[in-house]
């Protein structure tokens, strides 16, 4: 019988290692208490030896990869198994592996935030097979391959190397997916009948993004129930079977007597950081340690840029398949006071200023999950169009788990819209290593006084908003922040720029 090699418990606290090393590869002979791989824990490095003398069949887990305790990471073959190992690991691989993609240049690893299929499922080509965060980006993996899912190897919550298989599409060697830590299993009947390619929306339910399986869809239907009334208890507000069934269960089908939306997360109830927000948390207070923020904030009078934009609209989208939004407004004026001001878009590198050639700029995305920051990159290239479509594209993608590690690194100056929510203006902390960050405040219209060129005072409505500039002060000095805000708000007050 073959000899599953696990993953050790190096001590009563530990609950994962890290293999540094094999020592042995598919193959080799290997002899009882021999050292066979290396290993990584938060408390301790060490050789692990061999529990049976035979030869090493299989790696299930390759260097580099961190795993949960008792997880088989090979299999040892007695010397009578040997000869028929080669058939048998043939045999059992005749489906296609399903390995970690390498998500960037710089990427090494990737954890596993949800399967969206179950093994026994059917998958199609290029339809989501499960999701992954890296330290840039989350991302939607694609099934390689039409088939059935036949096995899971990595669970949720696991971090892996690249190129580690972690699921295989057909072939007969089945084996049981991995033991989910105990906040998977919490979810385990939704992930059994919910699959994140699934959640699309009703035409019924224009005006809010319902996120649901078709069988939920079916059920609704048949009980002639709006969607609209359920309270989703899954991941993002997500609607599960055992939502939509509780809901018929206590007021019956129909509309009648619909609940509040209930919170997805209890009082008292302790959550572990998803990966993106402790890599979120890490940044901020590293930025906040190495560079001393000073903020300025200015008022700006977008009445001008508003009756343009509206007056010209329809058109717009019309002519280039996108709304247009105010966004492109003011990343061309950013762009456009860079260029006069170029420390603003400068990086401190030891005791020396790197004044970077292009004008990469990062727009702060907000998702239900986190925060992220695509590049619209040589900005200062692009027409007004094309940063709006630039812009409109990058955010679309960012939100579908659809951006590629690339494009959320490089940026030299961000932008980041806090007044979407209603706030007058934020103070943003800096995107490292960028040197300055401009927050966009709520647009609102208030009692303006105006002054003619006879020097003559009176009232206007006027749409105004507030910008805060968060910079470094060891690169940047008060004045080139007001003479940069200055031209800021010299442009957007008098729009002048065609529109594409």
């Amino acid at each position: 019988m073959p000899t599953d090699v696990i993953m050790p418990q190096m001590g009563e606290s530990i609950v994962e290692g890290t293999i540094t090393q094999w020592l042995k590869k598919p193959g080799d002979r290997v002899e009882k208490d021999e050292p066979l791989f290396e290993i990584s824990t938060d408390k301790v490095d060490a050789e692990i030896p061999s529990p049976t003398a035979g030869t090493l069949a299989e790696i299930r887990v390759a260097a580099g990869s961190t795993v949960a305790i008792n997880t088989v990471v090979g299999q040892i073959v007695g010397a009578d198994e040997a000869t028929a190992a080669p058939a048998a690991a043939a045999a059992a691989s005749e489906g296609v592996e399903v390995v970690m993609p390498q998500m960037g240049e710089s990427i090494v690893e990737g954890t596993i935030t949800k399967w969206l299929k179950q093994p026994g499922d059917k998958v199609e080509k290029d339809e989501p097979l499960f999701e992954i965060s890296t330290d840039k980006v989350d991302a939607e993996i694609p099934s390689p391959v039409s088939g059935t899912l036949t096995e899971i190897r990595i669970g949720v919550s696991q971090t892996v190397a690249i190129n580690t298989v972690v699921a295989v599409i057909g072939g007969s060697g089945v084996a049981p997916a991995p033991a989910a830590p105990a906040q998977t299993q919490a979810h385990a009947p939704e992930i059994q009948t919910l699959a994140a390619p699934q959640a699309v929306e009703d035409p019924q339910l224009a005006g809010r993004r319902l996120r649901s399986s078709p069988l939920v869809r079916r059920i609704a239907r048949e009980h002639q129930l709006d969607l609209r009334q359920v309270a989703g208890s899954g991941s993002g507000g997500r609607i599960t079977k055992d939502d939509v069934l509780r809901h018929l269960h206590d007021y019956g089908p129909g509309n009648a007597n619909p609940p509040q939306p209930a919170a997805s997360k209890l009082p008292g109830e302790l959550v572990p950081l998803t990966k993106m927000r402790s890599i979120i948390a890490q940044r901020m207070v590293e930025s906040k340690r190495i560079a001393p923020h000073v903020h300025t904030v200015y008022k700006i009078d977008m009445t001008r840029v508003a009756q343009l934009r509206e007056h010209e609209r329809g058109a717009f989208e019309k002519r280039h398949g996108i709304k247009l939004t105010y966004m492109p407004f003011i990343a061309a004026a950013t762009v456009e006071a860079l260029r006069r001001f170029p420390i603003l878009n400068a990086s401190l590198e030891g005791n020396s200023i790197r004044y970077h050639r292009n004008i990469n700029l990062g727009i702060a995305v907000a998702l239900d999950w986190g925060l992220i920051v695509p590049v619209v990159r040589e900005a200062e290239t692009r027409s007004f169009s094309s940063l709006a479509k630039t812009i409109n594209d990058l955010a679309a993608r960012a939100r579908s788990k659809k951006l590629m590690p690339d494009e959320t690194s490089g940026s030299t100056f961000t932008l980041t819209n806090s007044g979407v929510f209603g706030g007058e203006y934020g103070t943003p902390v800096i995107n490292q290593p960028e040197s300055a960050i401009l927050a966009i405040g709520g647009l609102r219209k208030e009692p303006v006084v105006l002054t003619d060129k006879e020097g003559n005072d009176s009232i206007a409505i006027r749409s105004v908003q507030y910008y805060c500039l968060g910079f470094d002060h060891r690169l940047i000095d008060g004045a080139d922040s007001g003479k940069f805000m200055s031209i800021l708000k010299h442009v957007l007050e008098h729009w002048d720029k065609p529109l594409d």
